[in-house]
């Protein structure tokens, strides 16, 4: 089994029921062992898009799937929401990203862990840290990334 840290957000529509149905997606995969879960956090959008706000949230998943294998269940998951990927950094209705995968670095085709964008957004890393738990590793990395991003965006934890 091996710890994932995923995070997720929607813009568009009814944000809390599409955060909702992926958080029950992956807790009912067969692979989940155990999942904990995020507060949720209102954060304004990057990339210079006009668009509505995001809620975000992260999960750590301890789970029996590859590293490919959850990229494709997010990827159906993503799907399932009728995620479009028409705009870079446009509104969407979900966003699943892989952020860790145990202390595995991955660089493929497909998939790059620990996502390369995750030191630079704010609104991914202290939902990460949130959830870390007794995860050392995954607090020192987070916690340093905090200290160096230049990212002061506002986020707003909901209760």
């Amino acid at each position: 089994m091996t710890m994932a840290y995923l995070s997720l957000g929607s813009n568009v529509g009814n944000r809390r029921k599409h955060l909702l149905y992926a958080l029950a997606q992956l807790r009912a995969d067969h692979a989940t062992v155990s999942m904990k879960t995020a507060h949720f956090y209102i954060t304004e959008p990057v990339g210079g898009v006009v668009q509505d706000n995001f809620l975000n949230t992260a999960v750590a998943i301890d789970t029996k799937r590859s590293a490919e294998s959850l990229l494709a269940l997010v990827h159906q998951i993503e799907q399932a929401q009728h995620r479009h990927r028409f705009i870079h950094w446009g509104p969407r209705t979900m966003d699943l990203d892989i952020i860790f995968y145990g202390d595995e670095h991955i660089n493929t085709k497909t998939l790059t862990v620990p996502h390369p964008e995750a030191p630079n957004r704010r609104f991914v890393l202290e939902p990460i840290l949130e959830i870390s738990g007794d995860d050392r590793a995954i607090q020192r990395q987070v916690s340093d990334w905090l200290a160096e991003t230049d990212d002061h965006q506002q986020i707003n934890k909901l209760s």
